[in-house]
């Protein structure tokens, strides 16, 4: 009887060792993010191509799990002040399209700044796999080029 007691034993601490082995897999599950650092923004990837000094980068990140997207924006040189700043999508890379999110109240209207701002994918007009795939974009306007003086192509990397 003692033998039957000790294999039970046994086997219930395998089982206790096994669940809590299985449990912390699962809380070290790791996310991964996609994200893009210091990507160029240029009058050339506008369409149609603007000739300007200006210039600009963003770095961004998407967590598909809370489905939160990260930017920050960066931009010097510019004809005038910036008026509007959007993420346009989906299109691909020299097409365009119409605006996804409007960064109006994010920014100061200047010809140099920076900003950063997040929020969540809404998958309706704002769709993961667009993103993914590369066909949203980051432009910035001024009263100079009404349609977009420095543009860029947001490709994340996992």
């Amino acid at each position: 009887m003692k033998k039957l007691h000790v294999w039970v034993l046994i086997v219930m601490g395998l089982f206790s060792t096994l669940a809590v082995a299985c449990s912390k897999d699962d809380d070290k599950k790791e996310t991964k993010l996609y994200k893009v650092t210091n990507a160029p923004m240029t009058g050339a990837q506008e369409n149609p191509a603007v000739a300007t000094t200006a210039t600009g980068s963003f770095d961004a990140t998407y967590n598909p799990d809370s489905k939160e997207f990260n930017i920050t924006v960066r931009w010097q040189g510019l004809t005038g002040n910036a008026t509007l700043m959007h993420i346009h999508g989906p299109a691909a890379r020299g097409a365009n399209t119409g605006v996804l999110h409007n960064f109006a109240t994010l920014f100061t209207p200047t010809p140099a700044g920076s900003f950063t701002t997040k929020f969540i994918i809404n998958g309706t007009t704002e769709k993961e796999e667009d993103l993914l795939a590369g066909k949203w974009y980051v432009n910035i306007h001024t009263a100079a080029h009404g349609g977009g003086e420095i543009r860029g192509q947001i490709e994340l990397t996992y």
